[in-house]
């Protein structure tokens, strides 16, 4: 009686911060559907990644940075986040984040410190995210795994501040594609050396017991000089995929863009 009071008060909390759960994702995700919901999920989702690569197919090349929504002005991780968005900016980046409060503000607050232009993808959760205010394109998206797509899309390199559950998962999955060879090898830079030091410690552990190789070390910088993030960026991204000379794509009218 205690556990399921326990779990109701979980339950409680997590609909305080994020809002009520989307019921439709909840059945889709619990096994087996009626087929015509099952299709009209999947429709739902496809009309969301057509609406989002709409949106962003003009915005040029990113450098997604990702981490908490939950740190204020005053924390030095939101201070460092608002240098490096100033500075990739400078690098001739557009700065793309989830679009929320927290890292992604201070990223994108950077950016526009320097007249840099800006992008968030913001999932839609009620009680925590919001779009701030230094976002020049921006949308909002129901699927997380639709918005991570994009995130990942449109950027060719990454930044990993501090962050919770979110940021781990996004890290690892950028990690695990560039190991795959799913996307090409983009730099990954993780930043908050003191912060991530026990995940610095675990991935050496994986190397140890053969989980990982030796090697895939070498697909991320550690680090929390800024200076050093952004020579590892401009020599593995700008340099190696020649974005100085990157094309914009055209509007087409017939498309109504």
């Amino acid at each position: 009686m205690s556990e399921q009071h326990n779990n109701k008060e979980y339950d409680d909390e997590l609909s305080y911060r994020y809002g009520k759960p989307d019921k439709r994702e909840q059945d889709f995700l619990q096994g087996p559907q009626p087929r015509l919901r099952d299709l009209n999920f999947s429709i739902s989702v496809f009309r969301e990644f057509i609406r989002a690569f709409r949106v962003l197919h003009f915005v040029g090349p990113c450098v997604t940075v990702y981490g908490s929504a939950r740190f204020k002005e005053d924390n030095p991780y939101y201070k460092l986040t608002r240098k490096m968005g100033a500075e990739l900016s400078k690098l001739g980046f557009t700065v793309m984040t989830g679009g929320g409060p927290g890292v992604m503000e201070a990223a994108a607050r950077g950016a526009k410190d320097v007249n840099g232009k800006t992008v968030g993808c913001n999932i839609v959760l009620p009680h925590e995210q919001k779009p701030n205010p230094y976002l020049d394109i921006w949308m909002n998206f129901r699927y997380f795994f639709v918005r991570k797509v994009m995130l990942t899309k449109y950027s060719f390199a990454f930044v990993i501040m501090p962050g919770g559950f979110g940021t781990l998962d996004e890290l690892f999955e950028c990690l695990t594609l560039i190991q795959t060879a799913k996307i090409k090898r983009f730099p990954v830079v993780i930043m908050g050396t003191n912060f991530y030091k026990n995940l610095y410690a675990h991935i050496e552990t994986m190397i140890q017991e053969g989980t990982i190789s030796p090697e895939d070390k070498e697909l991320f910088l550690y680090t929390d000089d800024i200076q050093e993030a952004l020579d590892f960026i401009n020599e593995n991204a700008v340099k190696k995929f020649n974005l100085n000379k990157f094309k914009r794509p055209k509007r087409k009218k017939w498309l109504g863009e």
